[in-house]
């Protein structure tokens, strides 16, 4: 479940469109000035006004933690850029409404939603709600099919293509099926999310380092763990060592793009404080500040090793509240969780301030 603090956490209407039973592609343009603009609040930027409220409704309505702003607007801007004319927004094979949903599609997913009357996929709190309601269906499944890789690419790849071409595929299928449409689709919507990245997921109170890394980090709640991904730029794939990032028997960290827990520290903090990728190091460069927990602000990181001694194994950043903003272990998502129960007390360290 989302976990939001202060601020309601934002969500983006995201489009799609159906073919192949479920989603037609409308491959859109790179140019995205339209829509650019900071509109400043609630982890996303750059949707017109007329969709957030409701892109908020079907984020709060959705309960799988990867459901989240970017993601969706990466989605809607590739499919419509958010048009909601039937001159712009009604694509060859007859997908319809800034959601573009194909009539039968329509017929599972939609609602009244704005209470006008109408259930319409022409109506933008009706097309949105509807988008909402299948992608987090979709997002479940990934979740508890077992299958490798990003539960996104999953979700996102069973709205284009139908998720009985994923269960045919065991994951996202591949190049060589319908073209490459549905791998590319899955690409461009995942490369893109970064450009609808806004103000964090929870209301940070203060400023300096470590708020403005806390923020930082609040915009990725919802990626993936991936054991060894993820550095300054961002998430990434990982990999297995023997040990780590496996799901299942396989090893699932190899084709996972997200985070591990000292990378998305790492990435938190870069680039005004660059600190080293792994916990043990990052535990070394700060271990001369360090934090008591009574004095604990956020942005301040915690540390973890077994048995209270030795090798650290995982850090955390202090969200407030009681509260720690990390990602936990393979199979997980950055989330916020309370200290006293994100990682075993025995093995807490410390905090430091970096």
């Amino acid at each position: 479940m989302k976990v939001l603090v202060g601020a309601a956490a934002a969500v983006i209407g995201l489009v799609l469109v159906v073919v192949l039973g479920v989603v037609a592609v409308v491959i859109a343009d790179d140019d995205a000035s339209a829509t650019e603009t900071t509109d400043g609040g609630g982890g996303l930027q750059g949707v017109p006004a007329e969709f957030r409220e409701w892109i908020l409704k079907a984020d709060a309505a959705c309960k799988e933690p990867a459901m989240v702003p970017a993601l969706l607007a990466a989605q809607l801007y590739q499919e419509s850029k958010f048009k909601t004319s039937k001159e712009e927004a009604t694509s060859h094979a007859g997908a319809q409404g800034p959601a573009q949903f194909m009539p039968g599609t329509w017929a599972t997913w939609g609602r009244d939603a704005d209470g006008n009357g109408d259930n319409s996929p022409w109506d933008i709190g009706d097309a949105v709600m509807a988008q909402g309601r299948m992608m987090c269906s979709l997002l479940k499944q990934a979740k508890n099919s077992g299958y490798p890789g990003d539960v996104r690419a999953l979700a996102l790849a069973g709205y284009n293509a139908g998720w009985g071409r994923v269960q045919q595929y065991g994951g996202v299928p591949p190049k060589s099926f319908a073209g490459g449409e549905t791998y590319n689709y899955v690409q461009i919507i995942l490369s893109t999310m970064t450009r609808f990245e806004g103000p964090g997921l929870l209301t940070v109170s203060g400023s300096g380092t470590g708020a403005d890394a806390l923020r930082k980090a609040a915009t990725r709640m919802g990626t993936p763990y991936a054991y060894g991904g993820g550095g300054p730029a961002g998430p990434s794939t990982g990999f297995c060592d023997g040990n780590n990032g496996y799901l299942n028997g396989k090893c699932a960290a190899s084709s996972t793009v997200g985070f591990d827990c000292s990378s998305l520290v790492q990435y938190a903090y870069w680039p005004k404080t660059k600190l080293p990728r792994t916990a043990d190091a990052q535990y070394g460069a700060t271990s001369d500040r360090p934090v008591s927990r009574s004095d604990l602000k956020p942005g301040d990181l915690l540390f973890w090793a077994h048995g209270g001694s030795g090798f650290i194994y995982h850090v955390a950043i202090y969200a407030g509240d009681g509260n720690v903003l990390h990602a936990p272990r393979t199979g997980r998502h950055v989330e916020m969780q309370p200290l006293t129960s994100a990682m075993p007390q025995g093995d807490y360290v410390g905090a430091t301030r970096p």
